[in-house]
């Protein structure tokens, strides 16, 4: 039997369950039914859209886009600002009742999951029958919609679930990707980021038809292997193993919080940079390199993203799990506001350990010279002795010194 994936995705959570909450306390006017956003100051009218309702799209306006754009579009627009800890709540809430059909829930973001419904599909007719149960019954608990996207795999059932909304159930079978999927513009693949987007349409690939349809020597040859898994994606190739508990940390990694989302590649940079020392001083630490590097966004309004890359050569070296890190950051990055970053290394190795040298060496930079090896060895010693950052190096000066991230490390 073919696995059955559902892909659950609360449709505009932020106001849906503000306007919940509101309506739960006696508000009279539902914000789902007139022009209303969240997000920003009230007052300032700074910040970005972080959900919208649909009167608010019919104006236009955009998730992530300035909230003073949006006034300008709609002057009498219903603004409330964010409240976390009762999106928490609620999420937590709507976890626990799908974990009443199934402990085989993957939670990936505070308002969308996995859920595997192979194992408990035969109570009912249908899929979509047993997703239709689950749709109605968090509507009527709960007071707020959701999207059901089914597929046999993750990443089909979560482009299915981003078909037309709210409080709709679509399917996208292997055998329905050409008619569903193929006629969508490229930017709406799963994973396609602003950059790769770019990329594509000057080759000439407009839909996602267009990429599955593509030779895939030539999209390796402009996006590397970000290219091959986009073309895997069009032509609905991805993992289908819902994992309902986190797997074991097996590698060393940071990430940081930035005060104020970060927009550009060059706020980007410098953030990447300082956690690529602590994680090469951590791994320098331990006594190992790694053989793979991942890089983790948050963007502002939580949704979550990681990518990762083999090395060529395992390294615990700053330079290079920066530059590398950078590099996954631009093939996915959507061109939001990026409120979090994250390294991680894995796939570990003695730091002593013999390597593999291949010819393709000779193209890898040239290690530091002795002066400049005596000059990092003295550094770690200084922060090994003081604490990190005792010692950095003059480029982060600027950035620490206006203070423009509090408490941001956090250890993974």
């Amino acid at each position: 039997m073919s696995p059955i994936i559902f892909h659950i995705d609360v449709n505009s959570a932020y106001l849906s369950w503000t306007a919940v909450e509101q309506l739960r306390n006696g508000a009279a006017v539902d914000l789902r039914e007139i022009p209303a956003i969240i997000g920003g100051d009230q007052k300032s009218r700074r910040g970005v859209v972080l959900a919208k309702s649909p009167a608010a799209k019919r104006y236009g306006i955009r998730t992530g886009e300035p909230v003073a754009n949006a006034f300008r579009k709609c002057p009498n627009l219903a603004m409330y600002p964010p409240d976390h800890k009762m999106y928490r709540e609620k999420s937590r809430r709507l976890m626990e009742y799908l974990r009443t059909f199934t402990k085989e829930i993957e939670q990936v973001s505070v308002d969308e999951c996995y859920m595997d419904f192979t194992g408990i599909a035969n109570r009912w007719n249908s899929p979509v029958d047993g997703a239709a149960e689950i749709k109605d019954g968090i509507k009527e608990q709960f007071g707020f919609t959701v999207n059901i996207g089914i597929s046999t795999n993750k990443l089909l059932a979560k482009m299915a679930s981003d078909f037309e909304k709210p409080d709709r159930i679509h399917t996208l079978y292997p055998e329905e990707i050409k008619e569903k999927m193929w006629p969508l513009p490229i930017g709406e693949l799963y994973m396609a980021g602003r950059s790769s987007v770019e990329t594509l349409r000057k080759l000439e690939i407009n839909t996602i038809g267009d990429l599955a349809q593509s030779d895939l020597k030539l999209i390796v040859l402009h996006l590397k292997s970000h290219g091959k898994m986009l073309w895997e994606f069009a032509n609905g190739i991805g993992t289908s193993v819902v994992q309902s508990e986190p797997d074991e940390a097996k590698g060393i990694g940071n990430s940081t919080t930035l005060r104020e989302d970060a927009s550009t590649i060059e706020e980007v940079r410098p953030v990447f940079e300082q956690l690529a020392q602590s994680v090469g001083a951590r791994l320098h630490k331990a006594g190992k390199k790694a053989g793979m590097v991942s890089m983790e966004i948050k963007y502002y309004d939580f949704r979550t993203i990681s990518h990762q890359v083999q090395l060529n050569k395992p390294s615990n070296d700053p330079e290079v799990l920066q530059e590398t890190a950078c590099s996954l950051f631009l093939e996915v990055w959507s061109g939001e506001p990026v409120r979090l970053l994250g390294i991680r290394t894995s796939k570990l190795d003695d730091e002593a350990a013999p390597e593999q040298l291949s010819i393709f060496d000779i193209e890898m930079p040239e290690e530091p010279d002795e002066k400049h090896k005596r000059l990092k060895k003295a550094m770690d010693e200084i922060n090994g002795r003081f604490g990190e950052g005792a010692v950095v190096k003059a480029s982060l000066m600027e950035k620490k010194r206006r203070g423009d991230r509090e408490d941001e490390r956090e250890k993974l």
